[in-house]
């Protein structure tokens, strides 16, 4: 059975799905997005999802046509009526077709978009070695010019970074701010792990960097901060530099995509041992079971 696609309403055919080429997310990256996934048939934190979906929207003076319910349920709709119990959901939502010029008062009604499909971002033995990263030169947008806690259509500094690491010959790479402090990778957000000290009562410290960093506020990174504390970890979300990551014990990436998954080396630098550390294996084993109630 192939993929249908669901446009404004209707289901199409994966390779009949189209948008006009005067629609505003073509032709200005004018629009936001939602990555979702689902497991066992369920959908992982829909509702925290659908709530980030329209609070980007709210961020871009962009009005989505329909209320939050209705878009939840027809998320949910789309990966029952593909006939998916493992899937990755991408909900788009653009300004809509519109003329040439910039204006977005001339797109009468925006374009919904949701697919459900698959995604696999690593391989299986990715996640038992560990990625190897670097330092991207692209800096993550600047707060008062694209927020990054805006899920945009625009993601062009992000492929700029990517480019950096596939021409480098790495799987990802962190991006700075534009202060130069430590912000998120190309597409998930940034944890290390520490051993214990002062404050921390004997417990494994676990950094990742504040929403006020410039990154996006990653549903698969809450979660995780969750499932930490509840196993007894002590989290803070503190801004971090690079030596921070090159010193850190363990350092692993959380994502709707990538879930979580170790960084074994950075700019040339083993992080640790030079391989998955035990807590980034703890995490991820919890994350695991977490996902099969839906989170």
């Amino acid at each position: 059975m192939g993929i249908d696609i669901w446009i404004d309403g209707k289901y199409y055919p994966k390779d009949e799905a189209k948008v006009s080429v005067y629609d505003h997310g073509l032709l200005y990256g004018d629009g936001v997005f939602e990555g979702i996934r689902a497991y066992h048939g369920k959908v992982f934190r829909l509702t925290e999802h659908v709530e980030r979906l329209y609070q980007s929207a709210k961020a871009i003076w962009l009005e989505i046509p329909i209320p939050k319910d209705e878009m939840a349920a027809k998320i949910d709709e789309a990966v029952k009526h593909n006939k998916l119990t493992e899937a990755y959901i991408r909900v788009v939502v653009t300004r809509g077709k519109g003329d040439l010029g910039l204006d977005p008062r001339k797109c009468p009604k925006p374009t919904i978009i949701i697919i459900a499909d698959t995604i696999q971002l690593y391989p299986p033995e990715f996640y038992e070695k560990g990625l190897d990263v670097i330092t991207a030169a692209t800096p993550i947008s600047h707060r008062e010019n694209l927020n990054p806690r805006i899920k945009s259509l625009n993601y062009l500094a992000h492929i700029l970074a990517k480019v950096e690491g596939i021409q480098a010959g790495v799987h990802e790479v962190v991006m700075l701010d534009h202060e130069g402090f430590v912000a998120e990778c190309s597409g998930d957000n940034v944890f290390i792990v520490g051993k214990p000290d002062r404050k921390s009562k004997g417990k494994n410290v676990i950094r990742t960097t504040p929403p006020n960093a410039g990154i996006l506020k990653g549903i698969t990174r809450d979660a995780v901060i969750e499932l930490a504390e509840d196993a007894g970890y002590d989290v803070r979300e503190e801004t971090l530099t690079r030596y921070d990551l090159y010193t850190a014990d363990e350092f692993f990436l959380t994502g709707t995509g990538a879930e979580i998954i170790s960084v074994v080396k950075m700019d040339g630098r083993s992080i640790g041992n030079g391989k998955p550390g035990p807590v980034t294996r703890d995490l991820l084993g919890r994350f695991r079971e977490f996902v099969k109630t839906g989170g």
